[in-house]
């Protein structure tokens, strides 16, 4: 028999590393249970590797899989290793029914080869009742040398005979003539406009530390991003309207046009909501007729 401490073992293991990558992100359980809209309880259970209090095995490794997923670990080999340790834990039990045994009057062998000669008689009576033994394929004799040479004048006929079509209306055939001079926009008239590109986003996350961060937009409640952000790594924000939230504020700047806003300046640990747009994080102007400060 297996022991108690022996099934929950491993459970334990991603419990722990399920608690640590949460504590280095600085969040609680309950602003976990918030934002995974997971039960408390449920989330201590899987950190304190208590396999009983959870609803059941395919309900803890979706828990545990959004819950890995939020933190950027790998939800699949902690989601495995959690499956595996519950399966060894309870065991397998192999059932084993009996069998009666079947009276038989001819060995296993001679009733497999009578139908075997069965199905063939079967096979070789359709074959000629159907005709096709005696079934030959009827050949297809080549086109008369008449009717080829006929398609041919035809195509040959149908190519000479067939309308050319007249140059098309405002564009210059070579030889006849010099193009029509395009007078220039005046500069009244302003420049032409430039040819559309791909818009670049003015606003960057960019973590100095390891931390999660999570990007969405509240009005339609669409997450566009929600993971840990490794030491030097970047994230462009993709447009406007989406709010920032993080769990390791200091360990994250926010880059306007590639410089260091203050939207997270002095703040430590879980900061929401912030607003991401270009506007908001523009420094304040100083008042008309201010003076700058002197030195």
């Amino acid at each position: 028999m297996v022991k108690p401490d022996m099934m929950t073992a491993e459970a334990a293991r991603v419990g722990e590393e399920l608690r640590d990558a949460r504590l280095a992100l600085g969040a609680t359980l309950d602003e976990v249970a918030d934002e995974l809209r997971i039960n408390r309880r449920y989330i201590a259970a899987l950190e304190e590797g208590r396999p009983g209090d959870l609803p059941g095995l395919a309900y803890a490794l979706g828990f545990i899989r959004t819950y890995a997923t939020a933190l950027g670990l790998d939800a699949t080999d902690l989601a495995r290793r959690y499956r595996d340790s519950e399966t060894a834990g309870r065991g397998r039990t192999d059932l084993v029914f009996p069998e009666e045994a079947a009276k038989r009057s001819l060995p296993a062998g001679a009733v497999i080869l009578l139908g075997l000669l069965i199905l063939a008689g079967t096979y070789a009576a359709w074959w000629t009742w159907s005709g096709s033994a005696g079934r030959t394929l009827d050949a297809v004799p080549p086109l008369p040398a008449r009717t080829e040479q006929a398609a041919r004048d035809a195509r040959q006929a149908a190519a000479e005979t067939a309308p050319v079509l007249p140059s098309t209306l405002g564009q210059a055939t070579p030889g006849s003539g010099p193009r029509p001079n395009v007078p220039a926009p005046s500069a009244s008239q302003g420049a032409a406009p430039a040819a559309p590109g791909e818009a670049t986003s003015r606003v960057s996350l960019r973590a100095t530390d390891e931390a999660w961060v999570q990007v969405r937009d509240p009005r339609s409640g669409q997450t566009v991003l929600n993971r840990v952000l490794r030491p030097g790594e970047s994230f462009a924000i993709p447009r406007d309207g989406l709010v920032l939230t993080t769990g390791k504020a200091q360990a994250v700047e926010v880059l306007l046009d590639g410089h260091a806003t203050q939207a997270l300046s002095g703040k430590v640990g879980l900061v929401r909501d912030v607003d991401l747009a270009p506007d908001q994080l523009r420094p304040p102007r100083a008042a008309p007729g201010a003076r700058p400060p002197t030195r």
